[in-house]
């Protein structure tokens, strides 16, 4: 069990004194989440132009994508765990400034391997800016305005990753690949004067040892498995480097937990995973990613090889996705509605409602994009509601003195869950695809490869068919998912809540995270300005 340092104590945040400093702070940090998301996504459109200008050979290409989102899913915990102890204010500064002068060198490469480190450069700084934003944004809100402002946070996830294709493409149209980057540095600039000027400081005192080799072990744990999960659809499941890399990423993150059991001072408490509200909150934020990310996999290739449009069209036609979640957001409608439905009622709503528009577009949008804009649509009011109640019900179960953990621990979960997404619907879709082909182009491993021995119009329509079935019916898996894991959570959520009000009603307080099973409440109160709180 671990222990508490007598004198261990959390700084606390007033709100600051006016209403309009908190939002015009929270802007600042979205603009900074803005850029680390837009970067996962707006190199895809520049593959040809890297491939031709730098000489990239396919590896090169994969590692370029891959090396920004390995190096930040694995430093994800330990860039929590830093803030919290140095100073979320501080380690938002250091990210920007990272972020800016890895973006820099990505402008400046001569070479794929001087961009693949540039890349891993920027994943550095990513990993400070997601774990940080989203701690600053616990700190500096109270409860009754916390769940607004994580939706807008949370919108601007949706909206980066639907921006970036665009941005990516308008850049290419007019400049050279160099510019998916340098636009990155005044916006990096801005947002770490901004930063300094206006962002409080707060951390974590006391007694708590550097865990090096629990950061060591996360971060072989995490990048081993999400390796896997990247390299999967490409080399095959079964092939040597991702069983190897999978193996590492399990045994990694066994002995992480194993080993933060031990330790007086853990950087992760292990003993979260016994609040059945985190439990549940977990559980949900996997889902929700795994339907989002593999909805999004899905919906790409839906929309370019079944009902044939370009890029940069379907980058447009994906849009009203990200922009129903935006607006939902920036209204508020889930701040709205949390105190009459309550955290479970809000997830297993906006879970449905995503599995509902995952099911709209397979059943409707086959062969025209009206029925799949209905789905967007529908899909986006699901996010729009499921993924700010899901991140605040994670941030609210784990003590406000490691508010940068926790941001951690949801940044991990959004990047596992979307890669399992992928991984998984990714699987169907093939096999799927794979037992309808006809027979002339058997065995082919993908529609390209089954289109070239086809030699006649209606052999290219039967593969046609067979692909699209094989979509329609890995978004109909992807939707019983994430509809299912919604149910699941919100048991998880009531049974969690139910807990914590006999406990009152027995006169006891609700128990902490490192208590018995059971608990349903957080340690402490989540809000801004809570007495000074002991530091795990």
């Amino acid at each position: 069990m671990p222990t508490v340092a007598p004198d261990a104590q959390a700084t606390s945040l007033r709100p600051p004194g006016r209403p309009a400093t908190r939002w015009l702070i929270l802007a600042v940090i979205c603009i900074a989440q803005l850029t680390v998301v837009l970067d996962n996504t707006v190199l895809n459109v520049a593959v040809p132009s890297l491939t031709e200008e730098l000489g990239a050979t396919t590896a090169d290409v994969q590692w370029m994508l891959n090396a920004y989102s390995l190096v930040q899913s694995g430093l994800l915990l330990i860039a929590g765990n830093s803030a919290d102890r140095y100073g979320r204010k501080k380690m938002l500064a250091v990210g920007l400034a990272l972020f800016g002068v890895a973006s820099l060198g990505a402008t400046l490469a001569q070479s794929p391997g001087q961009l693949i480190g540039a890349r891993a450069g920027m994943g550095i700084g990513g990993a400070l800016l997601v774990t940080t934003t989203l701690a600053v944004v616990m700190q500096i809100f109270d409860d009754e305005e916390r769940p607004k402002a994580i939706g807008i946070w949370s919108s601007v996830n949706s909206l980066g990753f639907a921006a970036g294709p665009l941005i990516g493409g308008t850049l290419l149209d007019h400049f050279w690949w160099g510019s998916l980057f340098l636009v990155n540095l005044p916006v990096a600039g801005i947002a770490l004067v901004a930063v300094l000027a206006l962002v409080p400081e707060s951390k974590s005192r006391g007694g708590d040892r550097p865990d090096v080799l629990g950061a060591l072990l996360s971060m072989v744990g995490m990048v081993g498995v999400v390796f896997a999960i990247i390299s999967g659809p490409v080399d095959g499941w079964l092939s040597q480097q991702v069983l190897l890399s999978a193996a590492v990423g399990v045994v990694g993150l066994a002995l992480f937990a194993l080993w933060e059991l031990r330790i007086p001072y853990p950087m992760l408490d292990m003993h979260f995973f016994r609040n059945r509200r985190f439990i549940g909150a977990v559980s949900g934020g996997i889902l929700v990613a795994f339907g989002l990310g593999g909805s999004m996999f899905l919906l790409t290739q839906h929309i370019q090889l079944v009902l044939g449009y370009g890029p940069l069209d379907a980058g447009l036609r994906m849009a009203p996705l990200a922009l129903t979640v935006v607006v939902l957001n920036f209204t508020g409608l889930g701040a709205r509605l949390m105190p009459r439905f309550g955290t479970p009622g809000m997830i297993v709503s906006g879970m449905t409602l995503l599995a509902g528009g995952l099911a709209a577009i397979s059943l409707l949008g086959g062969r025209s994009y009206g029925g799949m804009l209905f789905g967007l649509i529908v899909m986006g009011v699901g996010v729009s509601i499921a993924m700010p109640t899901m991140a605040n019900a994670i941030m609210s179960a784990i003590p406000p003195a490691k508010a940068g953990v926790g941001a951690g621990v949801n940044g991990t979960l959004m990047e596992f869950g979307q890669g399992l997404g992928v991984a998984v619907l990714g699987a169907v879709l093939n096999s799927r695809f794979a037992a309808l082909l006809p027979m002339v182009a058997a065995g082919a491993g993908s529609l390209s490869a089954a289109l070239g021995r086809t030699h006649t119009a209606e052999q290219r329509t039967a593969v046609h068919d067979a692909f699209a079935a094989g979509i329609g019916t890995s978004q109909l898996v992807g939707a019983a998912a994430v509809f299912l894991g919604g149910l699941l959570a919100a048991v998880l959520l009531r049974r969690a809540e139910r807990a914590g009000t006999e406990a009152d009603g027995a006169g006891g307080a609700p128990q902490g995270p490192d208590q018995a099973e059971g608990a349903g409440a957080p340690t402490a109160p989540a809000g801004p300005n809570p007495a000074p709180a002991p530091a795990e």
